[in-house]
């Protein structure tokens, strides 16, 4: 879920990417934002690089092989302050054995030659199916009212 980006955002050559980012890359108050994980109970924001070394230790745990190659990552917008892309992944989730072929879509902003913002969209349906022994059925019942997103997220 994590890339790499050269040193942030010049118009050079592709980026490499890894299933993790050092969190040294980040700005000491930089954040990383799943936001769509907030549909099924998952904290999304974290803020510093402690909290960002700290997700990256729990999800570590969740896949066996989890890496971005580069002929699956298309770049879309690539300025000297942000970069967006899509990319593939292609893991297999440690608990269940399945294989995930999962895209990915990240914006990443960057202030000062270091990361201040990385927020990054996955299909979490798809994560539970592969995840989750039962796939979507262990997810908690449905409330009344459904939020993709946290009420008072902004853009």
């Amino acid at each position: 879920m994590f890339w790499t980006l050269r040193p942030c955002c010049s118009n050079s050559s592709p980026p490499s990417r890894t299933a993790k980012t050092p969190p040294a890359l980040f700005a000491e108050d930089g954040a990383l934002e799943l936001p769509f994980l907030h549909s099924v109970g998952i904290p999304w924001r974290h803020q510093g690089r402690q909290a960002i070394r700290e997700l990256q230790d729990s999800l570590a745990g969740l896949y066996l092989d989890l890496a971005f190659k580069p002929e699956d990552t298309h770049v879309l917008i690539d300025t000297p302050e942000q970069v967006f892309a899509e990319y593939m992944a292609h893991p297999t989730a440690k608990a269940t054995g399945r294989t995930l072929h999962h895209m990915f879509a990240a914006r990443l902003m960057a202030e000062n030659g270091l990361i201040k913002l990385v927020r990054e969209s996955l299909n979490v349906v798809a994560a539970a199916q592969a995840l989750l022994p039962g796939g979507v059925k262990d997810l908690p019942d449905p409330e009344k009212e459904i939020f993709s997103l946290p009420p008072d997220y902004r853009s």
